[in-house]
C-alpha cells in the first residue's frame, strides 16, 4: 500500500477495518509466523511438531517406539505406541477432546502440569497447526481397544470422530499431506529427517525411532530404504558421534546426569585436540542455537572448577599468560540437555533460553560433578588443563599476530585489503561482497559487477584450513585475514582478548562465495565456509552467507542461445532446438569463472534480476560441527563416502 492510498484510508478506519481470523485460518494466513517459513525448513517442521508429540508421550513414560514414514505421494506418516489421543466428550468445547486437540490452537495436554511434566514443541502450536496447513490429514487413534478416527481439509474436519474398528495396540497415527497451495517445496528430503530423528534418539535414550522413505527401494533385496535410529546411553554417544572425526586428548566422555533445584540436568563433555569450541545446548529437545542461560551457568561451572583445580596444584604457575575463559573451552566438545517445565524464550530465533533459575542449576550440577572427576582422573586433569595453557598462549599470538598484520600489510584505504574493489555504498543491508576464486574471474567480475553495492575481493586459491590450524595461525594468513578485515568483524567486545566474534560493525549483509563449478571450486567452498563456521558463525546465523551458482554450459542453435546450470538443462534444450542431436548443438562447457567475459558473468551469476544464490543456514548445528570435521579432518574413508554420497560432479579425488 502507498502512503498516498494509506493517508486517503485514514478517515475511514472503523470496526469494519479489524480483521478476525476465526480458528486456524490465522494459521494459513501467516503461516511463517508459527512455522518460520514456507519453503524447505517449515515443510520439515510440520513432520517435528507432530513427532514432538509422540516424544512427549515417551517423556511422560508411555511410548517407546516412533514409526515415521515418507509415502509415495510426499505425504507424512507419524504413529507411536503411546496411550493414544483421549477422544472423549469435552464439556466446554462440545466435541471431542481429540478434534479440539486437532482443529483448535493452543489445545493440548502440554499445558495441563498433570499430564505432562515437560514437553517439546518450540511455539507450542502444535499438530493443529500442522492441520491447518495441509489439504488433507487423518487421524486415527488406538485406544480403550478401538479404533477412532477423523478427517480434515486445510484444518476443517469433514465429520465427527468415529469408530472404526477394534485393535490390541494403543497409540496414534497421523497422515498429512502438505498444503501446495501454500508451501514453495512440498518434496520431503530424507537426510534433514534423518539428522532430526538421529538427534531425537541420542536426546532420549531408550527411545526407538524409525524412518522409512517408501518413494526408494534397495537394489539388493528391493526392500524400502529405512533407519532405525536408537541410543542406549543418549547423550554419551552423541558427543562420541560428534567428535567421532577428531582426534581425543583422552577417551573418556565426562558424564552428568543429575537433577538440580527442580531442573533435570543432563550433560556430556569430551576433549580433543582440535583448537574450536564446539557446545550444543537443547532445552526441553530443542536446539537452543543462540544459547541462553544454561549454557551460560556451564560455561561458568567449567571455567571456575578447572581454574580452581590448576592452582591449587599450582599447575598455572610455569604458564607465564593469563588465562581467559575461552581457554578452558577450546578443544571442547560437549551437550547440554535440560528439561524444563515453563521454557522462556528469547533472541532473534526465540532460540535463546531466558529462565534465570537454570543457570545456577547447571553451574551447580556441572560444578560438583567436574570437580570430583578431576579429583579422581589426576592423569586426564593434566592434560586439560596443559591444554588450557596452550590454548591461552595462541589467543595472545593470535592478537599479536593480528596487530602484527594491521600494522605491516599494504592496506588500501579506511585500513582495507589493497585487492579489495570496494563499493560506494556504506549501507551494509544493500551491500554485497563477493568472494571470488582466481585473479581472473576477480578481473572479470571486478569490470562487470554494479559498484554501487557490488564489492569484490579475489583470493588466491586455497585458504587455509582452519579446522586443523591453531587459532593464531589462521590470523598469519594473508587470504583470511583479507577477508576478515574486508568484512569489518572484530574479536572481543569493548577491548576483551576474546575469540568471540563481534559482527557489529559488518560491512556487508550479503557474502557471496563465488568459485569454479568444479571439485576444486567445490573444496574452496568448504573451506570458507569452515572458516565462517568456527570464527564467525553469526554471520551463517544471521542468513548473510550465499553460494553463487554459475552455470555450466551456453548452448547455442543458430540465434538461440540458453545458458544452462545443469546436464538436465542441457539435454532440455538439445530435445527442443536441435531435435535430440547433440552433435547439431553448439555447447561451450564453462570450465572457470575466469572463461566468462564481464558481461557474461554478470548477466548469470550477478545481476540479482537473473542469479541463483544459494543461501547458507545451519539447520543442525551438531551435524554440522560433525560434517565440518569430518570433511576437513585427517580420516580419508569417511570423507570419501560422505563426498560420494553428495556429489554433484564426476572423478573426485577424496
Amino acid at each position: 500500500m502507498t502512503e498516498e492510498q494509506i493517508n486517503s484510508n485514514n478517515g475511514n478506519y472503523s470496526a469494519e477495518n479489524i480483521q478476525v481470523l476465526e480458528g486456524l485460518e490465522a494459521v494459513r494466513k501467516r503461516p511463517a509466523m508459527y512455522i518460520g517459513d514456507i519453503s524447505t525448513k517449515g515443510l520439515h517442521h510440520l513432520v517435528y511438531e507432530v513427532v514432538d508429540n509422540s516424544i512427549d508421550e515417551a517423556l511422560a513414560g508411555y511410548c517407546d517406539h516412533i514409526e515415521v514414514a515418507i509415502n509415495e505421494d510426499n505425504s507424512i506418516t507419524v504413529q507411536d505406541n503411546g496411550r493414544g489421543i483421549p477422544v472423549d466428550f469435552h464439556e466446554k468445547e462440545q466435541k471431542s477432546a481429540l478434534e479440539v486437540v486437532m482443529t483448535v490452537l493452543h489445545a493440548g495436554g502440554k499445558f495441563d502440569k498433570g499430564s505432562y511434566k515437560v514437553s517439546g514443541g518450540l511455539h507450542g502450536v502444535g499438530v493443529s497447526c500442522v492441520n491447518a496447513l495441509s489439504s488433507h490429514m487423518t487421524t486415527q487413534v488406538f485406544r480403550n481397544g478401538k479404533v477412532y478416527q477423523q478427517e480434515y481439509e486445510c484444518g476443517h474436519p469433514l465429520y465427527s470422530v468415529k469408530e472404526i474398528g477394534t485393535s490390541d495396540i494403543t497409540g496414534t497415527r497421523q497422515q498429512f499431506w502438505p498444503d501446495k497451495s501454500i508451501f514453495t517445496e512440498t518434496v520431503y528430503n530424507y537426510e534433514i529427517l534423518a539428522t532430526r530423528m538421529r538427534e531425537l534418539a541420542y536426546l532420549n535414550a531408550g527411545i526407538k525411532i524409525t524412518l522409512t522413505d517408501l518413494r526408494v527401494k534397495n537394489e539388493d533385496d528391493n526392500s524400502f530404504k529405512q533407519e532405525i535410529f536408537y541410543s542406549e546411553e543418549g547423550l554419551k554417544e552423541f558427543v562420541r558421534y560428534i567428535d567421532s572425526s577428531r582426534e581425543h586428548l583422552m577417551n573418556d566422555v565426562i558424564y552428568i546426569s543429575t537433577e538440580k533445584q527442580g531442573t533435570p540436568v543432563e550433560v556430556a563433555i569430551m576433549y580433543n585436540t582440535s583448537y574450536n569450541e564446539n557446545i550444543h545446548s537443547y532445552v526441553n529437545n530443542i536446539n537452543t542455537i543462540e544459547g541462553g542461560t544454561h549454557l551460560a551457568g556451564f560455561r561458568r561451572a567449567l571455567t571456575r572448577t578447572l581454574k580452581k583445580y590448576a592452582e591449587d596444584n599450582k599447575m598455572l604457575e610455569k604458564a607465564k599468560v593469563e588465562i581467559a575463559g575461552d581457554d578452558f573451552r577450546e578443544g571442547l566438545t560437549a551437550v547440554i540437555s535440560i528439561k524444563v517445565a515453563e521454557p522462556q524464550f528469547e533472541g532473534q530465533t526465540k532460540t535463546k533460553l531466558g529462565n534465570n533459575e537454570v543457570m545456577g542449576a547447571v553451574d551447580q550440577a556441572v560444578g560438583e560433578a567436574l570437580t570430583y572427576y578431576l579429583e579422581e582422573h589426576p592423569k586426564e586433569s593434566k592434560l586439560i588443563v596443559d591444554k588450557v595453557i596452550l590454548a591461552a598462549q595462541a589467543r595472545v599470538a593470535a592478537r599479536k599476530a593480528r596487530e602484527s598484520v594491521q600494522r605491516k600489510s599494504p592496506m588500501g584505504g579506511g585500513g582495507m585489503p589493497g585487492k579489495l574493489a570496494d563499493c560506494s555504498s556504506k549501507d551494509a543491508d544493500e551491500c554485497e561482497l563477493f568472494l571470488v576464486e582466481g585473479d581472473s574471474a576477480g578481473g572479470s567480475a571486478k569490470q562487470g559487477r554494479d559498484r554501487k553495492f557490488q564489492a569484490i575481493l579475489p583470493l588466491r586459491g586455497k585458504i587455509l584450513n582452519v579446522e586443523k590450524a591453531m587459532w593464531h595461525k589462521a590470523f598469519e594468513s594473508d587470504e583470511v585475514n583479507n577477508i576478515i578485515q574486508a568484512l569489518g568483524i572484530r574479536f572481543g567486545v569493548d577491548g576483551e582478548d576474546s575469540k568471540e566474534a563481534n559482527i557489529d560493525k559488518l560491512r556487508y549483509k550479503k557474502v557471496i562465495i563465488m568459485t569454479d563449478a568444479d571439485v576444486d571450486g567445490s573444496h574452496i567452498d568448504t573451506l570458507i565456509m569452515t572458516l565462517f563456521f568456527r570464527y564467525f558463525p553469526q554471520v551463517i546465523r544471521n542468513g548473510y552467507l550465499y553460494i553463487a551458482t554459475p552455470p555450466l554450459y551456453l548452448c547455442k542453435k543458430g540465434k538461440v542461445e540458453e545458458y544452462c546450470w545443469t546436464d538436465q538443462q542441457r539435454q532440455k534444450f538439445i530435445d527442443a532446438y536441435a531435435g535430440g542431436s547433440e552433435s547439431a548443438v553448439h555447447t561451450q562447457r564453462y570450465k572457470g569463472l575466469g572463461e566468462m567475459n564481464p558481461e557474461q558473468l554478470w548477466e548469470t551469476t550477478m545481476n540479482p534480476e537473473n542469479r541463483m544464490l544459494k543461501q547458507v543456514s545451519i539447520e543442525n548445528a551438531a551435524e554440522a560441527d560433525y560434517v565440518f570435521s569430518m570433511l576437513m579432518g585427517e580420516d580419508v574413508g569417511p570423507r570419501r563416502d560422505f563426498i560420494e554420497k553428495n556429489a554433484t560432479y564426476a572423478n573426485i579425488d577424496a
